[in-house]
């Protein structure tokens, strides 16, 4: 089995638990790469790399069996783009704070590896979006698993964004920006927007405007089977568009569409994890302060 470890800014403190999943995969006779991102920041951190391989991040990776991304939910999204069109299982190990994708904590290390190679696991499919332009955007890399989102470039006057669902008009969004996000970027910008909640598996996009001039404008739900394009207005001639944590400034005269990947991602889930009890816990649902 090969097995390909992705990390970016790996902190110090967790040094110890990446020691330990070496000598895990070490043990399991597993076929260990990192990426050049990862194997930096341990070197900057003192780890000792000594025999460690690394693959370049431009180069591909279809032979891996797995990625494992350490990090947070962050560093997972960056694992997305690594993998991409290849669909290779990722394997969250969670080192951050929140962590809705990356689901395997620290101290579930040892159990989650053994899990693995018995192949006491499933793969959950998460779809992506798409973003089409008449330009290139983002180096090609024109997929997101969380969100798409246009937003005002400074902290002038809000901007306008004409609306379109398969070229039928929905509405212009007088705000500070609008958000088109996956059932798997529910739990992210769009909820703090206050968009919906959606279970991994529905077939949906959220469009969530951002500071909305009309308070009567509310979130709406489409199927992902739809093209969703825009046309947008505002006294700045720039403006900022991104994909997940990627962003780039472009002009109004960029025609942009979304629309939902041909692919999708494969996350490694095990038994014991549910997507409700990842809610419950995280957002703290029946926690009362009083107590």
């Amino acid at each position: 089995m090969k097995i390909t470890l992705h990390g970016i800014g790996v902190q110090k403190e967790f040094l110890p638990q990446i020691g330990f999943l070496f000598k895990v995969l070490r043990e399991k006779n597993v076929d260990i790469n990192l990426t050049e991102s990862l194997l930096k920041s341990l070197k900057k951190n003192g780890f000792p790399t000594k025999g460690l391989q690394s693959i370049n991040q431009n180069d591909t990776i279809k032979d891996s069996d797995f990625v494992i991304s350490i990090g947070g939910d962050g560093t997972l999204l960056d694992s997305v783009c690594l993998v991409g069109e290849n669909e290779i299982p990722i394997l969250g190990v969670n080192t951050g704070r929140l962590g809705f994708l990356a689901t395997v904590a620290k101290e579930n290390i040892e159990n989650s590896i053994g899990e693995l190679i018995s192949g006491s696991y499933s793969i959950e499919s998460r779809s992506l979006l798409k973003l089409e332009s008449d330009i290139p955007l983002f180096n090609g890399l024109n997929f997101g698993l969380n969100e798409f989102t246009i937003h005002k470039r400074d902290t002038s006057s809000m901007i306008t964004v004409h609306t379109y669902i398969n070229d039928l008009y929905l509405n212009s969004y007088w705000a500070d920006g609008l958000i088109v996000a996956t059932p798997t970027g529910s739990t992210g910008y769009s909820l703090s927007c206050g968009g919906p909640l959606i279970t991994p598996g529905a077939r949906n996009f959220v469009i969530t405007p951002v500071s909305p001039h009309n308070l009567n404008v509310r979130p709406i739900i489409v199927s992902d089977d739809n093209e969703i394009s825009f046309k947008i207005e505002g006294r700045s001639e720039k403006f900022l568009i991104s994909l997940d944590s990627r962003s780039t400034p472009i002009d109004a005269s960029v025609k942009l569409k979304v629309k939902k990947a041909e692919f999708s991602a494969k996350l490694v889930k095990f038994a014991t994890y549910s997507y409700f009890d990842t809610l419950r816990q995280k957002l703290n649902w029946g926690f009362d302060m009083r107590n």
